[in-house]
């Protein structure tokens, strides 16, 4: 494979020869948005959803961006070009260069697709909850916005405990989110994932497993999730990813039954249609 290459700002170029301003306001202010998009045999999955959200997360914070069909434009013209078969393409959106103040520049804004391999994920995964709360009554929450840092924190301490994923409480304690994912779990034989109140992402895999599943949206106190007889997290890599443990305690079952039909359902639909 040669050299990696990205679509930036309507063209294809060396991933060496690519620009972005230092003033650019991603960077400095975190004022942006992206979308993760899953690549399975050099195809994007779902990437329709995925445009869509981005467009709701570049609303909610008032970044105009380039005509939907544009992008599935540099979506195709990356994948045709980056060669990559098993793995993930990100498009990131920013205001575009401006001020070091946070002041929204005037725009045009920057946009950047690029693709990368990426390793399978181990069979299971254990998670550790976080003493950080989401906060759900927050300015961008439910927003997929490039201001990550808080997130890296989190995974840093879960990765330190030996751990996959860190899951988080929001503001009033209840059951929220991983760093990277949504969470299901098996609670008196019903499997439930917290709603979009919460505070949590609207995630494209969540959103297709409350389709493919029995599963419901509920409310869900922190401490639920050690007590699930099953429970496992989705997310655009992962698809559904068993938990094992929580906060080193082990899960009665990983995985069990209602996460095992998840999976099954996600490989049957991948099986038919690669842009529900």
């Amino acid at each position: 494979m040669g050299e990696p290459v990205v679509w930036l700002n309507g063209a294809i170029v060396a991933e060496s020869q690519a620009r972005i301003s230092p003033r650019d306001h991603g960077l400095l202010v975190g004022d942006g948005v992206f979308e993760s998009v899953r690549i399975t045999a050099g195809q994007a999955f779902a990437v329709g959803r995925h445009l869509a959200r981005l467009g709701r997360s570049a609303a909610a914070l008032g970044l105009e961006l380039p005509p939907s069909g544009e992008l599935r434009g540099a979506v195709d013209a990356v994948l045709a070009a980056a060669g990559v078969t098993e793995g993930r393409l990100r498009i990131t959106a920013t205001s575009g260069p401006g001020g070091f103040s946070s002041a929204r520049p005037p725009g045009p804004p920057t946009v950047v697709v690029a693709a990368e391999e990426a390793p399978a994920w181990s069979p299971h995964v254990g998670v550790v909850t976080v003493p950080w709360p989401r906060n759900e009554c927050g300015a961008v929450a439910g927003v997929k916005t490039v201001s990550y840092a808080e997130n890296v924190l989190a995974l840093q301490r879960a990765h330190a405990a030996g751990a996959g994923e860190a899951i988080f409480a929001n503001t009033r304690g209840e059951l929220c989110e991983g760093t990277g994912s949504n969470v299901f779990l098996v609670r008196d034989g019903r499997l439930l994932t917290p709603p979009l109140s919460s505070g949590c992402l609207a995630g494209v895999t969540r959103e297709l497993a409350l389709e493919l599943t029995d599963a419901v949206e509920q409310t869900l106190p922190l401490a639920s999730l050690a007590e699930a007889t099953e429970a496992f997290l989705t997310s655009t890599t992962r698809n559904v990813h068993p938990i094992s443990t929580v906060d080193n305690k082990p899960l009665p079952a990983c995985p069990g039954p209602a996460t095992k039909a998840a999976r099954q359902a996600f490989k049957e639909l991948e099986a038919q249609n690669l842009d529900p």
